[in-house]
């Protein structure tokens, strides 16, 4: 099973890619999917998070060929 992780914005540069592939088994997390795609990278705070295009947080488990997108915050003038 694989879920489809999208990087945006200063948060791709920092990471040095726009996205990865990672493997999961049953009840894997939003957060256990950003340690094993940044391989237990610090997560910026307040970072936002969209499973299948809806805001989600790190607490949302994933299935089998969903889109999980990390974000920073969006900032507005």
């Amino acid at each position: 099973m694989s879920v489809h992780v999208k990087y945006f914005a200063s948060l791709r540069e920092s990471i040095g890619r726009s996205h990865d592939d990672v493997l999961i088994t049953n009840n894997t997390t939003v957060a256990e999917i950003w340690m094993l795609a940044t391989q237990n990278m610090h997560r910026p705070d307040r970072l936002l998070v969209a499973v299948n295009q809806e805001y989600a947080d790190f607490n949302n488990e994933v299935c089998d060929g969903d889109e999980v997108a990390f974000f920073p915050p969006v900032t507005g003038g």
